[in-house]
């Protein structure tokens, strides 16, 4: 094996414990623990399979190349060789490259209304079953945490969680929804318009991490929990006690508040997994915020005040403006078909680590 890949050994024997540790069955009787093992294996499995098919190829090669003086046939066997292990071990730095350590997780999306009034909460309403229709095209699980809907049927806030069991990195969740967190700009004629004139207007997402409970510590006197009646647009799905929740994190001022669940402790439950994720990310911010350029690179913050996409409907243009990405098959990504432009924001985000190391 080449020094070009020093941590090879060290990945190996890493990949063989959790190999090791997923065959005891005891592991298995704690679901959390699984999961964290499931996930470092998932993102472990094409690194370490793609170093054993560069041990096999530069065997392959190294015979090749001994036999190339007495058959002319062997040269162009290697030659053959020395392209597919270049291809290769391209395809190993783009492995190895230093990625966000929450790529491997399940992700929660925060949308809410902006600008706009009710045609913003129509918007949001959009951006709700993109979101579900993409994570259908992905084999993933969908869940809305929390909802305050309108009377002509969009959300002022959601939240939806998004799952998507055990699988390699770049495909998981955050890793895919990420690049989501912003201000989407939405330009058409309201439903509410008369005179046919187009309006812009926007709504705001935040993609967090969701964290298992074992990941951050929250003590109790540290929360002031408030109950509440669920309201909304009026109907059946309107309770008429005082089941919502509403937790206020005493240190950090976050107030998170659930009220889709019938039941008191269930909106307890649902509102506890997005403190998590929200104290997370509050965490995630402040070590960017005092890390250096570098270290910055590598781990991303929402900032509600950029504008990352338009969404223009007489045109059916989709763009976003980070990366320049447009196309005129907006009605296809509302659809789901966000995969092209997810992919090149991945690629954009890959070259950035690369040249930052």
């Amino acid at each position: 094996m080449s020094e070009e890949f020093a941590s090879a050994d060290g990945l190996r024997a890493e990949f063989a414990e959790l190999e090791r540790q997923l065959a005891q069955p005891d592991v298995h009787a704690d679901a959390a623990r699984v999961r964290r093992i499931g996930r470092r294996y998932a993102e472990l499995t094409p690194i370490v399979s793609a170093l054993t098919e560069l041990d096999v190829l530069d065997a392959d090669l190294a015979a090749a190349r001994e036999l190339a003086s007495e058959d002319a046939t062997f040269a162009t066997e290697a030659e053959q060789l020395e392209q597919r292990r270049g291809q290769l071990t391209e395809r190993l730095v783009l492995l190895l490259a230093p990625r966000d350590p929450n790529d491997s997780s399940d992700a929660l999306i925060e949308i809410k209304s902006g600008e706009g009034g009710e045609e913003s909460a129509l918007f949001a309403g959009d951006l709700l079953r993109m979101y579900t229709r993409y994570a259908e095209t992905q084999g993933w699980k969908t869940e809305v945490l929390d909802a305050q809907e309108t009377d002509l049927g969009g959300y002022r806030t959601l939240t939806v969680a998004v799952k998507g069991g055990a699988g390699a990195p770049e495909r998981m969740p955050y890793a895919r929804l990420k690049f989501e967190g912003g201000v989407h700009r939405v330009q058409r004629v309201p439903v509410t318009e008369s005179q046919g004139r187009i309006h812009t207007s926007a709504a705001g997402v935040l993609v967090m991490p969701e964290v298992e409970e074992t990941e951050v510590e929250i003590a109790d006197g540290d929360l002031r929990i408030d109950v509440f009646r669920s309201s909304g647009p009026g109907g059946q799905g309107v309770n008429t006690t005082d089941s919502a929740v509403r937790i206020t994190h005493l240190p950090t001022g976050v107030v998170v508040s659930c009220q889709n669940e019938r039941s008191q402790l269930q909106n307890r439950e649902q509102a506890m997994r997005m403190l998590r994720a929200r104290l997370a990310a509050l965490a995630a911010e402040q070590a960017a915020s005092e890390a250096s350029a570098a270290r910055r690179s590598q781990v991303r913050t929402v900032d509600r005040a950029e504008r990352i996409r338009t969404y223009n409907f007489p045109e059916n243009r989709f763009a976003d403006h980070r990366i320049g990405f447009k196309s005129h098959d907006l009605d296809q990504v509302l659809a789901g078909g966000l995969d092209p432009v997810i992919t090149a924001l991945q690629a954009a985000e890959v070259a950035e680590r690369l040249a930052a190391r």
